[in-house]
């Protein structure tokens, strides 16, 4: 036979055996003993951490292995402990309460393994005993005890609730705090008395924020309690705009290199914030680290886990954690709780092992002399005085946990009163009827669960705060309650807070400075969003908010300040008759006017002489009064433009210039016609005469005139304010309204121009010695020349400028046509009389 099926075989044989015999009901694997029991009607189970540690041991997998080997008593866990059978005591002995009902315990110890609470959690459950019963009857029976207190650290809370879950035992829980064990599809039966994690991890994230701490690094227990919280933690702190330089995650059986990569990135920081998210052991374990490598000058935030541990403090012999601050849940008193912790009786009957461990732990002393001749260690009596020794046993400072034991068991005790009492109808559910349950303690504490098994939130404020004998004093500096507002539900004091190297100043942890109003934050590439470069603002935007976003662009009318914090109202510029450009064209104006003024008093005063006579002085007479005119009218393009300016300026300016080139055009035209009419059978001068020059000049000047009506009639010229021109000024200047219009009227002077350059240019060797021809051909170069340079600058000057360019062209023009035309006259009836006469001027030599 093959050994595989030999094998088969035995295995049936063994079944049937199995089978013949009475069925026995055993518990599988090791039993579970309680190191905490009392008998009682009623059952409760207790589980907590009795040791923080177990010793290594290497499994070959050829055995079964062996149980754990707990080491390391823990004072506050057994502390815990006592308050649950405290409470239970004080139950039994109410006449209000459970009357005639007595509740018993049994307690275990579940060494901080999540491995052991799950099967401490099935030993509460079915009992150690070994069961007979008939061989037709179920191996199953109801839970041995109705309800499990305990369950410290948020690990096994979790453990012991998964498997307890689907059985309906209620847990309360006093310390476990991971959000995760809200989720009532994942553990329907556990409840607890100290508020979920998901309201302490975003009052920290709430808490760094009030500081103005926007980089901050991060360690978190790494295990379910620390990653879920900090998890929370970190999407809040996100919302708010803080940034994690770094999160690392640690658990205290990690091997030292872990830790020393930490450290290392610790102190290659820039963050002067660390969000300390970890259980007390863990930091524990980190913090003999940080204290051999100094690791100080860093302000911690705390977590409830051991913000308010004094065995931590104890242990922070180099005060690293100093300044800390984090959340505690709020004081509480117990009567009579302390006086009970400090008896040892009950741990005397219920477990001598127990007791003895206790005992040689608080006095460091042992009940028997050692065989060994290098113990040094005393005997203890039993009979030592507990509250004379300075051990972390009789520090009552976790009495607000002590409180939360001794309210889970009141909750527990409080429904099973509920069910006692009602009828045959009600929910006889324990699970039930504690989550419905609504009473106060003695202490005046109202107990009540939410539809997630979890009590209202409510956190003090604890700052680590040194004194003088080099203790720590943990000092409420605050409040935190998320049922208020969003803006009331963080109170602090902070002229009462100490910081890290016992500083009054609150620290700095920024990845970059502040940027300053005037200047807007832009991200630097490939890191968090709290590090940034302080950009100025553009011209023409400001910022006027500390680390601002982005810059905001000024009205159009207004303009950015130096400091590009204000927008301040631009200055409107024009061509004023107060700045030296504006006084310089002015005078020239005048000057002009003046000047062409002196002309006609000499011309009115010589008006009988031949060179005044010659070539119609009526026409020299209307065309000087023209060019007082165009001196004058340039007068109008100066000043703060309005709707009457515009549209004059430019309509005097259209007008003048005609009736000047009108005139100009007239005498050039009496020039041609003269020497026409001097050849033999002409009758060219009838057909020109004074009426017809008149009646020509009034023509020409009558179509400028109609140009213009009909350009102000349908799209005039309009004061307008100009933002691009000069960026922060505004330049008041006309716009044409209709530019065609515009063009149309330099346009006609221009042809007229050109038609008087042209006829000019005919007559300018004709035999006379003053040909007047002669000068109005150059004139009239000068004008052409002046207006053909106009245009591109004018188009190509921004602002007040191109006003000045087009007052320039005007007085250079208009200069021009006098110099010209008129200087040369009087010239010779000034200084030169003897060639004013009609033979000189005829051309005609004295005999």
């Amino acid at each position: 036979m093959e050994p595989d099926g030999w094998a088969f075989l035995q295995l049936l044989l063994v079944a049937s055996v199995s089978h013949a015999e009475e069925p026995v009901c055993r518990q599988r694997g090791d039993p579970e003993n309680p190191l905490l029991s009392k008998n009682g009607d009623i059952m409760l189970g207790g589980m907590f951490s009795f040791h923080t540690s177990w010793k290594d041991r290497k499994d070959t997998y050829m055995n079964q292995p062996l149980p754990l080997q707990c080491i390391s008593l823990n004072f506050r866990d057994l502390q815990f402990a006592q308050a649950m059978v405290f409470a239970i005591e004080e139950v039994n002995n109410s006449t209000d309460l459970l009357p005639g009902i007595s509740l018993g315990y049994k307690i275990y110890d579940n060494c901080g393994s999540v491995a052991r609470s799950a099967g401490v959690t099935l030993a509460l459950a079915n009992g150690n005993e070994i069961v007979s019963i008939p061989s037709k009857t179920s191996c199953t029976r109801p839970a041995y005890v109705q309800a499990i207190i305990g369950a410290t650290s948020s690990p096994t809370a979790i453990a012991v609730a998964a498997v307890i879950g689907p059985f309906f035992v209620p847990v309360i829980s006093h310390f476990a705090t991971c959000a995760c064990l809200s989720d009532k599809t994942k553990y329907p039966s556990f409840l607890r008395t100290i508020p979920s994690d998901y309201y302490q991890s975003r009052a920290l994230a709430h808490l760094v924020k009030r500081f103005g701490w926007t980089w901050v690094g991060a360690i978190r227990s790494n295990n379910d309690y620390g990653n879920n919280g900090m998890a929370t933690f970190t999407e809040t702190a996100q919302q708010l705009g803080i940034c994690l330089e770094y999160s690392v995650s640690f658990f205290r059986t990690d091997p030292s290199d872990k830790i020393q990569k930490i450290i290392g990135i610790i102190k290659a920081s820039t963050s002067r914030v660390i969000v300390a998210f970890l259980s007390r052991a863990d930091l524990n374990v980190l913090l003999h680290e940080f204290l051999y490598h100094n690791l100080s000058g860093y302000q911690w935030i705390g977590s409830e886990s051991w913000i308010f541990d004094s065995q931590t403090a104890e242990m922070d012999i180099h005060h690293i954690l100093d300044g800390s601050i984090g959340l505690s849940i709020p004081k509480a008193h117990v009567t009579g709780l302390r006086e009970f912790i400090l008896d040892e009786k009950p741990l005397n009957s219920s477990n001598n092992g127990l007791f003895t461990e206790f005992w040689e732990a608080l006095f460091n002393c042992k009940f028997r002399q050692s065989k060994s001749s290098a113990d040094t260690q005393r005997e203890c009596t039993g009979q030592e005085d507990v509250t004379g020794v300075q051990n972390s046993f009789i520090d009552m400072s976790l009495m607000p946990i002590f409180n939360n034991v001794y309210k889970g068991v009141y909750a527990v005790a409080h429904a099973l009163h509920n069910i006692l009492s009602c009828n045959k109808t009600c929910n006889k559910t324990i699970l039930q009827h504690i989550r419905k349950s609504h009473f106060t303690t003695k202490e005046g504490d109202e107990v009540y669960f939410n539809e997630n098994g979890d009590p209202a939130a409510k956190y003090e404020i604890i700052n680590w705060q040194p004194r003088e004998n080099g203790i720590v004093e943990f000092v409420t500096v605050g409040l935190y309650n998320p049922s208020l507002v969003q803006e009331k539900q963080l109170n602090l004091q902070n002229q009462s807070l100490i910081w890290a190297r016992n500083s009054k100043q609150v620290p700095v942890s920024v990845c970059n400075e502040k940027c300053p109003p005037g200047t807007h934050k832009v991200l630097q590439k490939g890191r968090p969003v709290c590090c940034y470069d302080c950009i100025r603002c553009a011209e023409g935007e400001i910022s006027n908010i500390t680390d601002s976003v982005t810059c905001v662009r000024c009205l159009p009318e207004f303009w950015s300040n130096e400091r590009r914090d204000s927008c301040i109202k631009k200055e409107a510029v024009f061509l004023s008759y107060e700045e030296i450009m504006g006084a310089l064209l002015t005078a020239a104006s005048v000057f002009g006017a003046y000047m062409t003024i002196g002309v006609i008093l000499i011309f009115f005063k010589y008006r009988k002489t031949p060179i005044v006579r010659a070539n119609n002085s009526e026409l020299s007479f209307l065309l000087l009064f023209s060019l007082i005119l165009c001196f004058l009218c340039s007068l109008t393009f100066i000043g703060q433009p309005s709707d009457w300016s515009c549209m004059f300026r430019h309509v005097a300016f259209g007008i003048t210039f005609v009736l000047c080139i009108s005139c100009l055009l007239g005498k050039t035209m009496v020039v041609l016609m003269a020497f026409r009419a001097t050849r033999p059978g002409s009758n060219v001068q009838k057909w020109f005469g004074q009426t017809q020059q008149r009646l020509c000049v009034t023509a020409f000047t009558l179509i400028q005139v109609v140009i213009c009506i009909t350009w102000l009639t349908t799209s005039p010229p309009f004061p307008f304010k100009n933002f691009k021109e000069i960026k922060d000024k505004i330049t008041l200047e006309c716009a044409l309204g209709s530019a065609v219009g515009f063009w149309a009227v330099l346009g006609y002077i221009g042809l007229l121009a050109i038609l008087c350059f042209i006829f000019a240019f005919l007559a300018r060797k004709l035999p006379d010695n003053f040909n007047e021809a002669k000068f109005i051909t150059f004139s009239m170069l000068i004008f052409c020349a002046v207006w053909i340079t106009f245009v591109p600058a004018y188009v190509s000057y921004p602002g007040k400028f191109s006003v000045a360019v087009e007052i320039f062209a005007i007085l250079a023009s208009s200069f021009g046509l006098l110099i010209c035309i008129f200087i040369p006259k009087c010239y010779i009836i000034l200084l030169k009389p003897e060639k004013n006469t009609k033979k000189h001027i005829m051309g005609k030599k004295a005999p």
